[in-house]
């Protein structure tokens, strides 16, 4: 049976830009309401636009804020968009924070802040997704290509986002009897600000040459999988798809 987005309601955390703007963007055009979160104030005014966007489409759209790396931030979130939206269809977390640093050069602080970003943060949102999503809801995780590579320097990325792979197992099967899926998706290295504050221009050029065609990962080769996942994809669940035109498998 084709599924669609038709009165769905969608909470996109870090949705206000990048791949999460364009994933709100997308989800208001296949007909849903949606919850715009953004964390850091410098990232208002376009999680502003986002929303602006998302009602020129004609549909309902909320902005929230919170830091996620709190799970009471994390279950007001939720609260707040089923309060101004009603039940939740669609949860989608596509928070991160990236760090290549050696192991031997890396501090407690920045352990810390990069397991409560990609690991905590995503922990409680998909325990709060459990515990709010409508019956057959879906919940997608952004996280890494790096999960199946064997490289330097991304330690604390790769391994924060690892944990969420078993995340997704554990949730597809509790909330299984729901009709809840839980999907993670692994972008390759994507060309958006977050990726180049991390690299030299010659490794760009290398992660290009690792992906079909010579490029980088595109928001808008993610986005569509997103609402594949959120539609008629809902039968996939507990796995990691790596959408990275090559760059890494397993």
């Amino acid at each position: 049976m084709t599924q669609d987005l038709t009165g769905k309601t969608v909470l996109v955390a870090g949705g206000g830009k990048n791949l999460g703007g364009l994933i709100s963007r997308l989800a208001a055009e296949g007909g849903a309401d949606v919850a715009v979160h953004y964390n850091s104030e410098s990232s208002r005014a376009e999680a502003e636009q986002t929303v602006a966007d998302v009602q020129a489409k004609g549909r309902k759209a909320v902005l929230l804020t919170g830091d996620l790396t709190d799970p009471n931030a994390v279950e007001k979130l939720f609260a707040d968009a089923k309060a101004e939206l009603g039940g939740i269809d669609v949860a989608v977390n596509t928070v991160g924070k990236v760090l290549r640093k050696p192991i031997v050069e890396t501090t407690e602080a920045e352990y810390d802040s990069m397991f409560d970003i990609n690991s905590k943060a995503a922990y409680f949102f998909i325990k709060e997704a459990g515990r709010n999503l409508n019956d057959n809801g879906k919940i997608i995780t952004i996280v890494t290509a790096l999960l199946a590579a064997f490289t330097d320097g991304y330690s604390t990325y790769a391994g924060g986002k690892s944990p969420v792979e078993h995340f997704t197992r554990a949730a597809a099967k509790e909330f299984g009897t729901r009709g809840i899926s839980v999907t993670a998706i692994a972008p390759g290295p994507m060309d958006t600000p977050f990726f180049y504050g991390q690299e030299t221009p010659e490794r760009v050029e290398f992660h290009k040459s690792q992906g079909m065609g010579n490029r980088l990962t595109n928001i808008e080769d993610i986005a569509p999988i997103v609402t594949f996942l959120a539609t008629d994809g809902a039968w996939i669940t507990g796995q990691t798809i790596f959408a990275n035109g090559g760059y890494t498998t397993r």
